[in-house]
């Protein structure tokens, strides 16, 4: 029961997270609109063709200014990442998570009141970015953190595949729920995702539940094991196999127990001499450029190619998050059947290449041809994506040579999805450097960013192969 409710828990907290950061893609179009649309200046005051503008955002240098407020946010990010998960390690995280997100929704809300108080200063909404960025770093390690206290590996993959949907379900209500508003009143496109995930925060203070022991439930295998103990793998006794809990089924000593040490958290670097961190590290950085480009930037790219009206386009990017849904749901099956997170991740990568070249060039040639083009791009960009920061962070957390120390899940999945985060500052903004010079031009950038996120995760997929083959080789009686 507890088991259930945390995974439901976690997965709204982390939904109400990604629906607070999309607004702002929607909101692009309407802060810069095509103002000839709209007929004459009724104000008279210019013969501007930016009169509906908002400014700042009125230049001719808008693109960049929009690439601003995005870095603002995925840089402070990035940085703040880091950091969050050492402090997540050591304080209660259900203290931590619900602090974070209550503090996400009065930024976010203060940015949407910048349209309601009339701020036309690029200074404010950066600041609100910022200080947004670095409270929204509470999320990613302290929900995979509690999940990872509560689920062992046994199909870890396809269990987080289906919970890390959360990402894509956030930014599809957001998109939603700011396309409500989007063409009337902006700033309610950021107040009301403001105030649902500071609502999210309060629930969650009051029912999460961070440790199994914390009910009396007994927590999974690869959890905390201290020297005292010793695991049920490896050792038997006259009676037989020890249980799950590491005593065996009668037990022979009357001498009261030892109370077991608890664990010290993991440093930094500590974290970083576990095999494959740095490898997925890096690998993340790049599948979170071409993610979070999509992010921000897919719905100003439709209304500049397919010329569709700010909501339409809003509501026809959504469609990109339904396929990343689908694509965690895959890599996390596929890899729990073969073993091999690596090989999946970087199978579809491979297969991203083409399509995102594809569906530059021809996605926009009919609405039937868009809609399947957006879902398959948006699985096969986001599948390694979300098998990484999930599945992959879960396992390295709890590797075999931290020998049960369960201390480390929140530190290296901060390392990993901030390692990643640096990318995702990158491309958005990489992407508004380079698209006053043709959109061809980002996706290009976009391509050679998944070749490098596969090159990048070369070693790891030749050693799971090299044990495919051994398996395989075992089996046949070819090896003593």
């Amino acid at each position: 029961r507890y088991r259930g409710l945390t995974l439901v828990l976690t997965f709204l907290c982390y939904t109400s997270y990604h629906l607070s950061r999309k607004p702002i893609s929607i909101v692009k179009s309407q802060l810069h609109p095509n103002c000839s649309a709209l007929g004459p200046n009724p104000r008279n005051d210019s013969n501007s063709s930016t009169w509906c503008s908002w400014a700042p955002f009125d230049g001719d240098n808008y693109k960049e200014l929009f690439g601003a407020l995005d870095n603002a946010f995925l840089v402070a990010y990035a940085i703040g990442m880091f950091i969050s998960g050492i402090f997540g390690e050591r304080l209660p995280l259900r203290y931590y998570l619900s602090g974070g997100m209550v503090l996400s929704g009065l930024f976010t809300t203060l940015f949407g009141l910048g349209y309601f108080w009339d701020i036309h200063v690029l200074w404010y909404f950066i600041i609100m970015q910022v200080c947004n960025g670095l409270v929204q770093t509470t999320g990613w390690p302290s929900v995979v953190a509690c999940v990872g206290n509560w689920f062992g590996k046994g199909k870890r993959g396809l269990i987080m595949g289906i919970w890390n949907s959360h990402t894509s379900v956030g930014n599809i209500l957001g998109s939603l729920i700011a396309g409500v508003w989007v063409s009337s009143a902006w700033g309610l496109s950021f107040i009301v995702p403001g105030i649902i995930i500071a609502a999210m925060g309060i629930i969650c203070f009051f029912f999460l539940v961070e440790y199994p022991e914390d009910v009396g439930c007994s927590p999974p295998l690869h959890h905390v094991m201290t020297s005292n103990e010793k695991d049920p793998e490896l050792v038997t006794s006259n009676e037989g196999p020890l249980s799950t809990s590491g005593q065996s089924s009668v037990d022979h000593s009357d001498s009261p127990k030892e109370p077991a040490e608890e664990p010290e958290a993991i440093s930094f670097l500590g974290a970083l001499r576990i095999p494959g961190v740095v490898e997925f590290s890096l690998c993340l950085l790049f599948a979170k450029l071409v993610s979070y480009t999509f992010l921000y930037w897919l719905p100003l790219y439709i209304v500049n190619v397919a010329h569709f009206g700010a909501k339409e386009a809003g509501d026809l990017s959504t469609l990109f998050d339904v396929g990343g849904i689908l694509g965690g749901i895959f890599a996390g099956l596929i890899s729990d059947y073969t073993g091999g997170r690596a090989t999946t991740c970087c199978v579809m990568l491979v297969v991203a290449a083409p399509m995102l070249f594809l569906y530059n060039h021809v996605g926009q040639n009919g609405i039937g041809t868009s809609i399947a083009m957006l879902i398959v791009c948006g699985a096969l960009v986001n599948g390694p994506y979300a098998l990484i920061t999930t599945a992959v962070s879960a396992d390295l957390g709890t590797h075999e040579s931290l020998k049960g120390n369960a201390k480390a899940l929140s530190t290296v999945t901060a390392i990993i999805d901030g390692t990643g985060s640096i990318g995702a500052a990158l491309g958005p903004l990489l992407a508004g450097l380079i698209s006053p010079t043709g959109w061809n031009n980002v996706f290009y950038m976009l391509i050679a960013a998944d070749v490098l996120a596969c090159l990048l995760l070369t070693r790891v997929v030749v050693k799971e192969v090299r044990g495919w083959c051994g398996c395989i080789a075992r089996k046949r009686g070819y090896v003593r």
